[in-house]
């Protein structure tokens, strides 16, 4: 094949029908027409003598050839955008831009409000929308609709940019009335009613099973590890819900340090060291491809760093 034959509108439509397999949509997100759409994939059908989307019971699907294709598309491109990009500076002090976040309730108890108050001060017209993991998902971030997505990844598409906020470790809260504090041990632990607090990903949640240690996470993971398990009395999907809850003098709340530590000087509640070994959680911030290289995307990323590291020096 002659690659003179190819000129870069064709490969921004494979690029944007790759990623939608939908020709309406993709059609949406040039802001041209459905038909017009249809006449350039048509035509990459001709030249490339693959049908490149194929539909299916579960909507269009991409043929094997489109999905080797796929990475050395968006390649080429995000190189050539790159290279005609113009050589401006983002002013943080006039930019009115809205940042758009998915932060998991851990994320946006310790890092959105010190990043607010960074923002406050440093650039005042930017806007936050903050997005919980239910409200999008790894295409809205690969897509660039969400600037940047902070949480806990187990696993991550390749494509992904990625950074390490911090590591955090355990401990456990309680009322500072709860006579358990003065004899605080692996067995009182266990003898304890205790809150559960999820651990938070991309989609919708569903009910717990107390029984599926599985699904537990961190916590229960690392109890039977040493072949224990705890009695868990309440299941929330809110920090903020368990340290209230752990005013009750006979429930305890097991979570990360650095969200305990927003209540440290709160004389109701006592923080105290585990009496087991809990592994490390690692925070990370993930965003597109699409806006690596964009100056106000950069200039974002280093205050959520700059920020981490100051709090990682406090705590």
């Amino acid at each position: 094949m002659n690659i003179n034959k190819i000129d870069l509108n064709l490969l921004i439509y494979l690029d944007v029908l790759l990623r939608e397999c939908n020709v309406t949509r993709s059609a949406s997100k040039l802001n041209i027409t459905q038909p017009a759409m249809s006449n350039g994939l048509k035509r990459l059908r001709d030249l490339l003598n693959d049908p490149l989307l194929v539909r299916t019971s579960e909507g269009m699907k991409p043929t094997e050839k489109a999905l080797r294709l796929q990475p050395v598309v968006r390649k080429v491109l995000l190189e050539l955008e790159e290279a005609l990009q113009p050589e401006a500076n983002f002013n943080e002090r006039t930019s009115t831009r809205v940042f758009r976040i998915m932060a998991s309730d851990y994320a946006a108890s310790t890092v959105i409000p010190r990043l607010l108050n960074r923002l406050r001060e440093n650039a005042p017209g930017i806007t936050l929308d903050i997005m919980t993991p239910s409200d999008v998902t790894f295409h809205d971030v690969e897509a660039g609709r969400i600037d940047m997505a902070i949480n806990r990844f187990e696993e991550l598409p390749q494509s992904f940019h990625q950074k390490s906020i911090w590591l955090d470790d355990f401990v456990c809260m309680m009322s500072s009335d709860n006579p358990l504090r003065h004899n605080f041990n692996l067995e009182s632990y266990l003898q304890s009613q205790h809150i559960w607090v999820s651990k938070t990903g991309f989609g919708v949640g569903v009910g717990m099973d107390p029984n599926d240690v599985q699904k537990l996470g961190w916590v229960d993971e690392a109890l039977q590890s040493i072949d224990k398990t705890r009695s868990i009395r309440v299941f929330t999907r809110s920090y903020h819900t368990a340290m209230h809850l752990a005013l009750e003098q006979d429930l305890i709340a097991t979570l990360p340090r650095k969200v305990a530590m927003i209540n440290r000087n709160n004389p109701d509640l006592a923080i105290i060291e585990p009496p087991f070994v809990i592994p490390k959680i690692e925070l990370k911030m993930i965003w597109s491809s699409l806006l690596h290289h964009d100056a106000s995307h950069i200039w974002f990323r280093r205050q959520v760093i700059e920020l981490a590291n100051e709090l990682k020096k406090q705590i």
